[in-house]
C-alpha cells in the first residue's frame, strides 16, 4: 500500500499517514531568494547600488562555502532523516508482531505488514481497528474494552485472549492465543498509542505440555507403591502422596499446606522435625516407627528421612520415603513380622536405646534416645563418602562425667558386661540428667568394620532422671525446711519463757523506779533488748509456721496503697517505686500486719540489691486455675503479688538457700538471715506459696500466690468470751520489720502534734481469784507478783495435776484460770478438758510461745478461751485478766 504523505515510499503492505517537513527544500528556497535579490539589483544602474550588489554576492558566496563545508563534515545530510525513517519502518514492517499506531480520537496513522495480515485488509480504506478485529466471546470484548480504556488514560496495559476461530482467515487452526499490549507514544503534535498484537499460541501449547507433564509426574508419585511426605521444620506436613494418605485413611484434599501436623500421624516422633544438623549438610536417617491411622490403629512403617540444612543451619522441608511394613503375603512373612515387632518394641520403648562403635559414635538410635539427647552436637564425619555426621556420645555429657562414660564405653567395647549404671549430666540448655547402662553388642568382643551393623560394638540404655532429680531436691529441701522449722519452733518456745521472765521483772523494776532514777534507763535498755529478742523469736515462729495470725478478708490493692509512703521512705530517692494494680482483684484472707511485713521485707532486700539505684515494681493480678504456674504452686484461683527489682540478681547456688533461717550473704551486723525465712513462713501459714526467678546482673522477681477468698465458704467466727482482746492500732511504723536482713533507715522526725489534754490512766486494779498455772518458776513468780499488786488473789500451780487439786480444794472460789499450754505431766488442752468436767463455765486464758492454731486442733470444736501469746508485758497480762473477768 502506498504511503499517504511524505517524500519516501513505505514498504509494500504498510501504511503511514504521518506529516514530515522538507528541510532541503527550505534551504533551496532561501538560496533562490538571495540569487533573485542579487539579479534584481543588477538592473539598477545606480552607482550607489553597486556596493549593495557586491555585498549580497559575497553573502551568497559565504553561505555556499559554509554549506559545502558542513556537507563535507556530515553536519548536514540532504536525505538523512528520510533514510532513517525508511530503516525504522522496514524493521517494524518485518516484525512478526502486529503494530498499529492510533492518534487521539481513533485516527489510525500507521500499521505494519503483520497487522495488515491479521486485519485481513490490503488497503488503508478497509483497515480495521483492534476493536473490530477481536470480537466474539464476552471475555474477549471485556479484555478489549480494558485495553481501550488504558489507551485513553495514556497508560500501558496488556491482556491475553483466546480467539476461536482466529482472525485473519487462519483456517488451519480452530483457535489461537493472542497477547495484546498498548502503550502511549509521546509526540509533540498530540497523543498517540502503539498497539502490539503477538500470536502466543505456540507458547501456550508449550506451557500446557509442561503442565501436563507435571500432572503426570504428580500422578505417578501419588500412586507409587510407596508412601512419600514432606515435613517442614515446624512439624507441619507440606505434602503427602495419595498412597500414604490411603494407608492412613485421610482424604488427600485435607492434607498438605498446613492441613495436617506430624504429631497427628506420628505421636512422639517429633525428632523428625527437631533433629539438629550442620550448616550445608544433607542428612538421611532411617526410622522404624508406627504411624497412626485416622481410626487410631497403628501402621508399622520404615522411614527414610532426608533433610537438607542451609548455610545458617536451619533445616529445610524433608523428603521422607515411607515403606509399609504391615502384614502381607510376602514369602518371608515370619521373619518380616518378627523384625517389625522388634523394631516397634525398641522405638516405642520409653527407654533410650542406641548402638555405639568403639569410639563412642552413635550408629543407630530409637526415638526416645533422639528426644533425650536432642542437644547432642554433631561433628563432620571423618569417613569419606558419608552423607550424615555421627555424633559422639561424650559430647552429650557434661565435662565432669566424660571420664566415667569413656571408661564404661571402653570396658563394654572389650566385651565386659554387668556394668553398674552411671549417673550423668546432659549438656545443652537447662539442668538435665540421665542414668546410663552399657553392655557389649557381641559376646566375644571381636572388632569388624565391614558395615554399620559390624561397627556396632556397644549397646547403650538410658533413662531420663531430670524430673526424678528435681523431685528429690524438692523433697530434700522440704524435709530440711521442716526439720529446721521444728527446731526453730522448739527453740522459740523455750526462749519465750526466758524472755517472759526478763520482760516481767523489767516491768516490776520500772514500776518501782522513777524516770529520774539512774537505774531507770538501764532497766529500759534491758526491756528494749528483750523486746528485740522477742522480735527475733516471732520471726522464727513465722518461719516454722507457728506464730499467731489474725486473718481477715482484705483488699490487696488497699493494703499496698497504705504502704506506699512507708515503702518510698524505706527505698530512698535512688530507687523508683512502680505500682501496677490489676483490675477487679479478688479478695484474700490473711493477717494484714503480717502481709505488710512480707512486702516490706521484700522491698528492703530489693533496696539492698540495688546499691546504685534502680526500679522496684509491685504488680497484682488474678491467677485463675487454668493459668499455667510454676512447680509447687497449688491448684485453684489465686491472687498473685509480683515484686520485681532491677538489682544484682541471685546466683543459682545462693537461690536454693535464701529461705533458710540465719542464711545471709551480707556483712556481719547488717543482717540476721531471717527476713526471707519470715516471708516464707507467713506466706505458707496463710495457705499460699512463693516462687522466685532471678538472673545475675538483671534482677530478681518474687511471685506470691495467695488463695482467693470466696464469700460464704466459711462460717463466721464466734465471738470470744469476755470480748476480744484489744487490737493494736495499725500504723505505718507497725509494719516496719524490727529485725530483718537489713534495718530500715531512720525515719525523719515528724512535726510535733499539738498537745492533747492528758487522759486519766486506765484502771488495772481488780478483785477476784486467779489460778496461775506455769511450769517455769521465774515466769510464774513474776506474773503472780504483778496480779497480786493489782488486787487479785493468786493461786499458783506448777503443773496441770496440781491445778486440778487446787480447783477441788477451792471449789467455786476461782474466777479465771491463766495456764501455759506446754507443761510436763499434763498440757493445757488436757487441763481444759478436765476443768470442763467440774466447772464448764470457768473462764480460761491460755499463754504460750506457740501459735494459737498449733493447739486449738487438740481441743473440742467450739471450745471458748482467750489467748495471750508470749512474751507479753505485765500490763497486757493484767488487762487481759480484767477484760476476761468483766466479760
Amino acid at each position: 500500500m502506498a504511503e499517504v504523505s511524505g517524500p519516501a515510499v513505505p514498504a509494500s503492505g504498510s501504511i503511514d499517514r504521518s506529516e514530515r517537513p522538507g528541510r532541503v527544500g527550505l534551504l533551496l528556497m532561501l538560496a533562490g531568494l538571495l540569487v533573485g535579490a542579487a539579479v534584481g539589483l543588477s538592473f539598477v544602474a545606480n552607482e550607489q547600488a553597486q556596493p549593495l550588489i557586491l555585498g549580497l554576492l559575497a553573502l551568497l558566496a559565504m553561505a555556499g562555502v559554509f554549506f559545502l563545508f558542513a556537507l563535507a563534515i556530515g553536519a548536514i545530510q540532504l536525505a538523512g532523516p528520510a533514510s532513517r525513517d525508511d530503516i525504522t519502518r522496514a524493521i517494524t514492517d518485518a516484525a512478526p508482531d502486529g503494530k498499529l499506531v492510533v492518534e487521539d480520537g481513533g485516527r489510525m496513522i500507521y500499521a505494519n505488514e503483520a497487522y495488515m495480515r491479521l486485519a485481513g485488509g490490503d488497503s488503508f480504506s478497509n483497515l480495521r481497528p483492534i476493536e473490530r478485529i477481536f470480537v466474539g466471546a464476552p471475555e474477549v470484548s471485556e479484555a478489549v474494552y480494558r485495553l481501550a480504556q488504558a489507551a485513553r488514560d495514556e497508560r500501558a496495559y496488556t491482556e491475553e485472549i483466546r480467539m476461536s476461530p482466529p482472525p485473519g482467515g487462519a483456517a488451519e487452526r480452530d483457535f489461537a492465543w493472542y497477547r495484546i499490549a498498548v502503550r502511549p507514544i509521546p509526540r509533540p503534535r498530540g497523543a498517540a498509542a502503539l498497539w502490539t498484537v503477538s500470536d502466543i499460541t505456540h507458547e501456550r501449547e508449550r506451557q500446557e505440555n509442561v503442565f501436563q507433564e507435571l500432572q503426570h509426574a504428580i500422578d505417578y508419585l501419588d500412586h507409587a507403591p510407596a508412601g512419600f511426605l514432606s515435613i517442614d521444620a515446624a512439624g507441619a506436613i507440606v505434602y503427602m502422596n495419595a498412597t500414604l494418605a490411603s494407608w492412613l485413611g485421610y482424604d488427600l484434599a485435607t492434607v498438605g499446606s498446613g492441613g495436617l501436623k506430624l504429631l497427628e500421624i506420628a505421636p512422639g516422633a517429633d525428632m523428625l522435625s527437631a533433629a539438629p544438623g550442620l550448616p550445608g549438610e544433607v542428612r538421611t536417617d532411617r526410622f522404624d516407627i508406627d504411624l497412626r491411622r485416622r481410626n487410631g490403629q497403628p501402621l508399622p512403617t520404615r522411614l527414610y528421612h532426608r533433610v537438607a540444612y542451609g548455610q545458617d543451619g536451619a533445616p529445610g522441608p524433608s523428603r521422607t520415603f515411607v515403606l509399609n511394613r504391615s502384614a502381607g503375603s510376602d514369602s518371608d512373612e515370619p521373619q518380616r513380622a518378627a523384625e517389625v515387632r522388634l523394631a516397634r518394641f525398641l522405638n516405642t520403648s520409653p527407654i533410650a536405646i542406641a548402638t555405639l562403635d568403639g569410639d563412642g559414635r552413635v550408629i543407630r538410635a530409637n526415638a526416645s534416645f533422639v528426644r533425650l539427647f536432642s542437644g547432642m552436637p554433631r561433628q563432620p564425619a571423618a569417613e569419606s563418602g558419608r552423607e550424615a555426621s555421627e555424633p559422639l556420645m561424650r559430647d552429650a555429657v557434661l565435662e565432669r562425667d566424660r571420664h566415667a562414660i569413656e571408661a564404661a564405653l571402653a570396658r563394654a567395647a572389650n566385651g565386659f558386661g554387668g556394668l553398674d549404671p552411671i549417673e550423668i549430666g546432659l549438656s545443652g540448655e537447662g539442668e538435665r540428667s540421665a542414668r546410663v547402662w552399657m553392655s557389649p553388642a557381641d559376646a566375644d568382643g571381636t572388632q569388624r568394620v565391614e558395615s554399620d551393623a559390624d561397627r556396632e560394638r556397644v549397646i547403650l540404655y538410658a533413662l531420663d532422671t531430670t524430673a526424678q532429680r528435681q523431685l528429690e531436691q524438692q523433697i530434700a529441701q522440704t524435709q530440711k525446711m521442716d526439720t529446721v522449722g521444728q527446731l526453730a519452733g522448739g527453740i522459740a518456745h523455750d526462749f519465750n519463757n526466758v524472755l517472759q521472765a526478763i520482760i516481767g521483772y523489767s516491768d516490776l523494776l520500772l514500776a518501782s523506779h522513777r524516770p529520774t532514777d539512774h537505774a531507770f534507763q538501764d532497766i529500759m535498755q534491758i526491756k528494749q533488748n528483750a523486746n528485740r529478742a522477742a522480735s527475733l523469736v516471732r520471726q522464727l515462729l513465722a518461719f516454722s509456721r507457728r506464730q499467731t495470725l489474725r486473718p481477715e478478708v482484705m483488699d490487696v490493692g488497699e493494703a499496698l496503697s497504705d504502704l506506699t509512703l512507708l515503702l518510698k521512705r524505706l527505698l530512698g530517692e535512688r530507687v523508683q517505686l512502680d505500682f501496677r494494680h490489676g483490675r477487679e482483684i479478688w479478695p484474700i484472707k490473711a493477717d494484714v500486719n503480717q502481709f505488710e511485713q512480707v512486702i516490706v521485707n521484700l522491698a528492703v532486700n530489693a533496696r539492698d540489691a540495688m546499691p546504685g539505684g534502680g526500679r522496684l515494681s509491685i504488680r497484682t493480678t488474678n491467677c485463675t486455675a487454668e493459668v499455667e504456674r510454676p512447680v509447687g504452686i497449688p491448684p485453684g484461683d489465686h491472687v498473685m503479688i509480683e515484686v520485681t527489682d532491677t538489682g544484682e540478681g541471685i546466683p543459682p547456688a545462693v537461690l536454693q538457700k535464701i529461705f533458710e533461717p540465719f542464711f545471709t550473704t551480707k556483712e556481719i551486723g547488717k543482717g540476721t538471715g531471717l527476713g526471707l525465712s519470715t516471708v516464707f513462713g507467713i506466706v505458707n501459714q496463710s495457705g499460699g506459696a512463693i516462687d522466685v526467678q532471678s538472673t545475675v546482673g538483671e534482677g530478681t522477681t518474687f511471685r506470691i500466690y495467695l488463695p482467693r477468698h470466696e464469700p460464704g465458704t466459711e462460717a463466721l467466727p464466734e465471738p470470744e468470751p469476755g470480748g476480744a482482746l484489744p487490737k493494736p492500732e495499725r500504723t505505718a511504723a507497725a509494719a516496719t520489720p524490727t529485725v530483718g536482713d537489713a534495718a530500715p533507715p531512720e525515719p525523719k522526725p515528724a512535726p510535733k502534734p499539738a498537745p492533747e489534754p492528758q487522759r486519766p490512766a486506765a484502771d488495772h486494779t481488780g478483785q477476784g481469784t486467779v489460778l496461775l498455772v506455769e511450769d517455769e518458776d521465774p515466769v510464774r513468780a513474776v506474773n503472780s507478783r504483778a496480779l497480786s499488786a493489782r488486787g487479785y488473789t493468786v493461786l499458783e500451780a506448777a503443773s496441770g495435776v496440781e491445778a486440778l487439786r487446787l480447783i477441788e480444794e477451792h471449789a467455786d472460789g476461782i474466777d479465771v484460770v491463766v495456764s501455759d499450754v506446754v507443761m510436763p505431766e499434763m498440757d493445757g488442752p488436757t487441763l481444759l478438758r478436765e476443768l470442763r468436767k467440774h466447772r464448764p463455765d470457768l473462764k480460761v486464758i491460755f499463754v504460750s510461745g506457740y501459735a494459737e492454731d498449733a493447739f486449738r486442733k487438740n481441743l473440742p470444736e467450739g471450745e471458748a478461751f482467750n489467748f495471750l501469746p508470749k512474751p507479753f508485758s505485765l500490763k497486757q497480762l493484767v488487762e487481759t485478766v480484767k477484760t476476761t473477768m468483766a466479760g
